[in-house]
């Protein structure tokens, strides 16, 4: 096969395939919620719940207009506030570590590992203190971290443990989805997401009625009866279109899933390219590779290359959390967590989507493997 293709482009993300495939089922269900006008919160977003709840295995689903707002809900469900401390992944993106600051809390970073670019566990106790009450761990790129680790820590520093599962809907630890490890997961429905509504979205799963509840409160002022406030509350609602859209999305999930999978298959098994390293696949993790990042030690070198055949990557994450100007006060300098930092400097993602076809697929591996 030649390695010329005609002037198309390879997108590292491309929704329209995959809105086309089910526009009419979409825009059916926005006639019903626009016949009820049931666009905040209401029967659309309750179904929603119900349904995301029994595809993770869990007790409680509650929908939310963005995965940021739901790693805030989820520090002040757990009591977590000012003069706090939360470890998080120095390797994700920032809005985990927005959690524990939109609380008043302190993000405590770790490093990530060399080769599965997770939470490294060898490191979290290191970081442990009085002031730590909990760990985020993060299911990055789609691909479970190591959750009997940080729970072996948790129990033993009696720390909460939460999931930030944005990127891994329906991705599996040990057989299981996750979403139902911890004290709570919390997702985003953002819609490049593997599971993205029709505009912005985010949830939280848990088994804990007494967080479903709080959770119910603080999205929605405060208040479990209307105009009566009982705390502090947020306008956090789901949108009605949002989730009568991810509810039909739902449907499709392990179908898109397992061709991202199968994707991924041979790009894992067809790139031989000794200059480029992918993520380590733990035996025990089944991603679903909500993004495929690799590395190289000219990362601009291989990005003109790929552009200059048609294909564009992107990138996840060019800066660590603690190198970015946000957290500046905490006083991170480089060097403190080096596995991120080579990460950050060195990745880029390849195209990756369910809609990709298999010339495409061919041809980025053709590419890969003459770079």
């Amino acid at each position: 096969m030649s390695i010329t293709m005609t002037d198309k482009k390879i997108p590292c993300l491309d929704l329209k395939g995959q809105h086309q495939q089910i526009k009419h089922e979409i825009f059916k269900a926005f006639e019903k919620v626009y016949e009820k006008t049931a666009f905040t919160g209401g029967p659309f977003v309750e179904e929603f719940e119900k349904d995301f709840a029994e595809f993770c295995g869990t007790k409680y689903a509650l929908g939310l207009n963005n995965g940021t707002t739901a790693l805030h809900l989820a520090m002040l469900t757990l009591g977590i506030g000012a003069g706090d401390e939360v470890i998080v992944p120095a390797n994700t993106f920032i809005a985990t570590a927005w959690g524990p600051t939109h609380a008043g809390a302190t993000p405590v970073f770790v490093d990530c590992t060399a080769d599965t670019w997770e939470i490294d566990v060898t490191k979290i106790e290191e970081k442990i203190t009085p002031r730590t009450k909990a760990i985020i761990g993060v299911h990055l790129y789609g691909q479970p971290f190591d959750i009997a680790g940080v729970e072996a820590i948790c129990k033993k520093h009696n720390l909460k443990f939460i999931e930030d599962a944005a990127q891994a809907q329906g991705a599996r630890y040990k057989g299981q989805n996750v979403g139902g490890f911890g004290e709570m997961a919390t997702f985003s429905f953002y819609p490049g997401k593997n599971l993205g509504a029709c505009g912005e979205g985010g949830g939280i799963t848990t088994n804990n009625e007494a967080y479903a509840k709080k959770i119910q409160s603080l999205r929605s002022h405060g208040s479990v009866v209307r105009y009566y406030h009982d705390e502090v509350g947020y306008n956090y609602r789901m949108g009605g279109l949002e989730g009568a859209s991810l509810t039909i999305k739902l449907k499709y999930l392990e179908g898109w899933n397992n061709r991202r999978r199968h994707i991924a298959s041979r790009y894992l098994n067809e790139i031989t390219n000794p200059a480029i390293k992918m993520q380590a696949q733990p035996e025990w993790a089944d991603s679903v590779f909500h993004l495929f990042v690799v590395t190289t030690e000219d990362k601009n070198s291989l990005v003109k290359h790929l552009e200059s055949n048609g294909i564009q990557p992107a990138y996840h994450y060019p800066v660590p959390c603690h190198m970015q100007k946000a957290y500046a006060h905490l006083g991170h300098k480089e060097g403190d967590f080096p596995n991120s930092e080579y990460l950050a400097s060195h990745c880029l993602s390849l195209p990756m989507f369910a809609e990709l076809s298999e010339e495409d697929v061919n041809h980025v591996i053709e590419v890969i493997n003459k770079y």
